[in-house]
């Protein structure tokens, strides 16, 4: 029997939150893990799912999801921007500010920032790709700067092909929010950590956010 993914708890406030955002910034429409591999197939730069599709990845376990995140290292843009050619508009956002990622505007807002793809302006958002800080063309920590390493030790490859961040190194980012779909990400994942991971990801996330983090009374 297949299991039925879990409903992601959500708040009055995070409905209105979504109301305004649309208001404002238009519809989504998230591509799955198979469409973006398909949209990014020959591309020759590393890409890898993050957020709550690399938690399925890893736990077998399925689960609501409410956009799907890739990221890749904000040095490989302009290879992207060569990828998507005219089918589809980047734009760069940063904090809420979005600009054309285009020939005018080739660079990022922030090596930190986010890209959004669409097909057109009349078209919904398909894409969201955090992007991460290189360092000398490896990845870089947002949580812990002096966190660097080639992007093939911070990431795995699913048996779907699909290159993913490492569990915890997910959960790390998730501790910032500490939402109710995080918790639940924290839940399925930790019986499942190996014991350098847990080790880490507990020392990962006094470093990042204090010795005071309520996951550590969680799974400590």
């Amino acid at each position: 029997m297949t299991e039925e993914p879990w409903a992601i708890p959500r708040g009055e406030s995070e409905r209105r939150e979504d109301a305004e955002f649309l208001r404002w910034y238009g519809a989504w429409a998230p591509l799955d893990p198979a469409g973006v591999a398909a949209l990014l197939e020959g591309f020759r730069r590393p890409w890898w799912l993050v957020g709550g599709w690399a938690i399925e990845a890893f736990t077998g376990r399925p689960r609501e999801h409410e956009d799907l995140d890739i990221s890749l290292l904000a040095c490989d843009v302009p290879a992207l921007r060569l990828h998507l050619g005219e089918s589809w508009t980047p734009w760069s956002n940063d904090g809420g500010v979005l600009r054309p990622l285009s020939d005018r505007f080739p660079a990022p807002l922030a090596a930190d920032g986010q890209l959004w793809v669409r097909r057109s302006s009349s078209d919904p958002w398909v894409l969201d790709i955090p992007l991460t800080p290189s360092v000398e063309g490896l990845w870089s920590s947002k949580r812990m700067p002096g966190h660097v390493a080639p992007v093939e030790e911070v990431t795995w490859v699913s048996g779907g092909g699909i290159r993913c961040l490492r569990p915890e190194i997910v959960l790390l980012f998730k501790g910032l929010q500490d939402r109710a779909k995080d918790r639940r990400d924290l839940e399925v994942c930790w019986p499942l950590l190996d014991a350098g991971q847990r080790s880490w990801l507990l020392e990962s996330l006094v470093a990042a956010y204090g010795p005071e983090h309520p996951w550590l009374g969680l799974v400590g």
